[in-house]
């Protein structure tokens, strides 16, 4: 029975790692997987980290996206085809018919819920066929009740890596000189700081 697992945790709490070692495990038995991001910068960062993890043991890692040429594209998807390659990080793309497995067994979903009706039908087919793992730090209800209904395996990780400063959340009325305050202290541990504002007409005053 195919695997269908969604690993749940916060931003930077591991998922991806648990995504390498799934990956590791397959290709290691000698089959390939796709890594299939919702966006090409994304799809780009991963091919970045799977290509320094599996550097020396022989991995295969391509990238499948808009920014590929024409020529590039259709050598991965011949080399996929072939075998040659192990694992396949991409955006919706990879969910296209002329993509074609020599051998599949994992497909690895980053932010399942990003992705629309049409691709999360195509999805479904793969699921039934392979082991499938969803990686997502905000899934949607439907997704959660499934997991919450046994229809699929669910996982949490709670716990942040060591040295990791676990996410505090509070609600406040606006107040300048606090944000003033929460602003300084995050500068002067050398952190980066991310202002959300709803107006754009007021964005620069702000």
């Amino acid at each position: 029975e195919p695997m269908d697992r969604i690993v749940v945790g916060d931003v930077g709490f591991g998922k991806t790692e648990v995504a390498l070692r799934a990956v590791m495990r397959v290709v290691d038995e000698g089959r390939q997987a796709v890594v299939l991001c919702p966006t090409t910068v994304l799809a780009y960062q991963h091919l970045k980290t799977f290509e320094q993890r599996f550097e020396g043991f022989g991995v295969r890692v391509e990238l499948l996206s808009r920014f590929r040429s024409a020529s590039e594209r259709r050598s991965v998807l011949k080399a996929v085809a072939a075998g040659e390659v192990d694992v396949l990080v991409g955006t919706s793309g990879v969910l296209g018919r002329q993509v074609r497995f020599s051998d599949l067994g994992l497909v690895v979903v980053d932010e399942e819920h990003r992705f629309g009706v049409r691709q999360k039908e195509r999805l479904k087919r793969f699921r039934v066929e392979v082991d499938y793992l969803a990686l997502s730090a905000t899934p949607i209800p439907r997704t959660l009740h499934m997991a919450l209904s046994d229809l699929r395996a669910f996982s949490l990780i709670a716990s942040p890596p060591r040295d990791r400063l676990p996410v505090r959340t509070s609600l406040v009325r606006h107040d300048a000189g606090r944000i003033r305050q929460d602003v300084l202290r995050e500068l002067q541990r050398g952190g980066q700081v991310f202002f959300v504002h709803n107006r754009v007409s007021s964005i620069q005053s702000v």
